[in-house]
């Protein structure tokens, strides 16, 4: 069953190639908000990095679940 959620085909690509490509892209603009606001740049509110970061660590949880359940 889990194999069918990881390989659900969108646009003839598996879900998982675009969980995982969802996860670094958060995970990228998460440390691309520290970085501005350390250097002075508040376009995006720094309370936003904590909220993006939980949103990242759950998609990576996800991503990996369905990765690694693939081999059982």
């Amino acid at each position: 069953m889990l194999q069918e959620i990881s390989f659900y085909l969108i646009f003839g690509k598996p879900l998982i190639m675009y969980l995982g490509i969802l996860t670094l892209t958060s995970f990228l603009v998460t440390a691309l908000i520290a970085v501005m606001n350390r250097r002075g740049i508040h376009v995006i509110s720094f309370g936003w990095h904590p909220r993006l970061a939980m949103f990242s660590i759950g998609c990576a949880i996800v991503h990996g679940i369905l990765g690694v359940l693939l081999f059982y």
